[in-house]
């Protein structure tokens, strides 16, 4: 019989004040997930890029985004990018608020082939220089999710794979993904990824908490926030990431006007 893989926290548990953030290695995290873009991650921006896409259309250029827990992926910012003059890089994190604002002032390589994604709908392609964009509307904040996001300032907005990667304690969750919905304006569309069952995870030499989730807690948490229309679809492509999970959560929606 396979060995039974045990759990990265210990059973104790870790809220997100015990988490070591400011040792969390920015690099090593950005190599492993999104040095290349992987297929999953490819179905996530599709449909983000559809969704947004859907509600926007080709108006916009002067709304206002957020991206709560950016850490070292530009993917969410750069599919507000059509339709936000600013867009905030909402980070705890001391590594990665300083790799994300050395990384928007003109971002890599590796990003281009996210772009090339997005640009499969209109609205992308009327970005003529998506870094130039993006380093003219990225204010990376460094803050506490829990006690410094600000409430109602952002017109669409994204968090990916944050709620349930900051503790062990059903209560964080909860409450990341309720002030999250707080960030927002009525109507504004949202996205919000997460990993689905995750046990903790490893960044460099260190482990980071996590809550396991499934569906049914993701729609819970953002039933009393968004308008009829919430979907949260469940994304498997591919080799995983990492052990300690089964598979990606995807909630889309807008925020009950």
């Amino acid at each position: 019989m396979p060995m039974e893989l045990l759990p990265l926290v210990p059973p104790g548990g870790l809220k997100n004040s015990q988490a070591p953030w400011d040792s969390f290695d920015s690099r090593d995290y950005f190599e492993h997930n999104y040095r290349s873009l992987r297929e999953d991650d490819r179905r996530i921006l599709t449909a983000v890029r559809d969704h947004f896409g859907a509600h926007l259309g080709h108006n916009g250029g002067e709304l206002r985004g957020l991206d709560v827990g950016a850490g070292t992926n530009l993917y969410p910012s750069l599919a507000m990018l059509p339709w936000c003059s600013r867009i905030t890089l909402f980070e705890r994190a001391a590594g990665n608020v300083a790799w994300l604002r050395e990384e928007v002032g003109r971002y890599g390589e590796n990003w281009d082939e996210f772009w090339q994604v997005l640009t499969e709908l209109p609205a992308y392609q009327g970005v003529a220089d998506p870094r130039l964009r993006l380093a003219q509307a990225a204010d990376v904040v460094q803050g506490d999710l829990f006690t410094e996001l600000p409430q109602r300032v952002a017109d669409l907005g994204t968090m990916f794979f944050v709620a349930e990667s900051l503790s062990t304690e059903a209560e964080e969750f909860v409450s990341a993904v309720d002030i999250f919905a707080k960030a927002l304006r009525p109507g504004a569309p949202f996205a919000v990824a997460l990993m689905e069952n995750s046990e903790g995870y490893e960044v460099g030499e260190l482990v980071f908490p996590a809550y396991k989730i499934v569906t049914n807690d993701v729609v819970d948490c953002l039933r009393g926030h968004a308008a009829d229309d919430l979907r949260v679809t469940r994304i498997e492509d591919g080799p995983k990431l990492r052990n300690g999970y089964t598979g990606m959560l995807l909630a889309l929606g807008r925020l009950r006007p």
